[in-house]
């Protein structure tokens, strides 16, 4: 963990993602990347030169995933978790019987993670995207629209006056898979019906 905590803190620095008196929201999605995300958060907080609150979000999207254990851990470790329903699921599958899901499902989320994150006080929302995630959105950009883009560690959305952070840019998947694993990360399955069959899961299996 102190090895992926240093790159963490390298990309606060590097990036100055986080200030003092922010209010961050963790988008916790069960998976790997933000259930380590909310860790390394935890962990920085005990010793970071600027004052921040955190909090974790899970937005329910209507597939009927079990949260339990993901409110267990946020209570041990105290951190105040808040589950947001939504209608994604049924908005994406049953109303508009999406083919290629994941555009307008990725839409949903973050205006609904970005509009409560709002709603519950934060200026930031902290996404658990790391270095392979970049690597792929590059590709995937290159491959489908024919352009070199890639996310920011930092960016401003001036319409909802947040700022979205990415504080794992520096980490390599490989750490995180293996750090969840030695401290046994409650994993939520991820429940999509798409899951495992999107472009983004194409352009991983070619790098």
């Amino acid at each position: 963990m102190q090895k992926i905590l240093s790159k963490f803190r390298k990309a606060v620095n590097d990036f100055k993602l986080i200030e003092n008196g922010d209010k961050i929201a963790v988008g916790l999605s069960g998976g790997k990347d933000s259930i380590t995300l909310l860790h390394l958060f935890k962990k920085y907080q005990r010793f970071s030169p600027e004052s921040f609150d955190l909090i974790a979000i899970i937005l329910d999207t209507g597939m009927e995933s079990d949260f339990t254990k993901l409110k267990e851990m946020c209570t041990e470790i105290e951190v105040p978790l808040y589950i947001i329903q939504t209608h994604i699921k049924e908005i994406v599958f049953d109303i508009r019987e999406e083919k290629n899901p994941c555009s307008l499902c990725a839409k949903l989320r973050r205006g609904s993670l970005n509009d409560n994150a709002k709603k519950l006080g934060c200026n930031k929302v902290a996404l658990g995207h790391h270095k392979n995630d970049a690597i792929e959105t590059l590709l995937m950009s290159m491959f489908y629209e024919g352009r070199i883009n890639c996310f920011s560690p930092l960016t401003y959305l001036s319409r909802m006056d947040i700022h979205v952070i990415r504080p794992m840019v520096y980490i390599d998947e490989l750490e995180i898979k293996n750090i969840a694993k030695k401290h046994n990360f409650p994993i939520i399955n991820n429940p999509c019906p798409a899951n495992g069959f999107t472009k983004r899961e194409y352009i991983k299996n070619l790098t």
